[in-house]
């Protein structure tokens, strides 16, 4: 991470993390057969260490940026 400017990994890991959250609760509550099963507090869960995961993965590197 060291080799990219901070601001910039900043912004692409939350791009990438919120895009990450969002494809996750799409899932999550697509795989309930009823809307009213859904249950909110699963997807909301899941969706957060996705968030989390993402982030973390992003810390390997970044294909957006480019190196300096």
């Amino acid at each position: 991470m060291s080799k990219y400017n901070f601001t910039d990994w900043i912004k692409a890991a939350g791009v990438r993390a919120v895009k990450t959250i969002a494809q996750t609760a799409v899932a999550t509550i697509g795989t309930a057969a009823v809307m009213g099963a859904v249950d909110w507090k699963m997807v909301l869960s899941a969706s957060a260490l996705s968030g989390v995961l993402s982030l973390l993965t992003s810390v390997a590197g970044l294909p957006e940026l480019e190196t300096k």
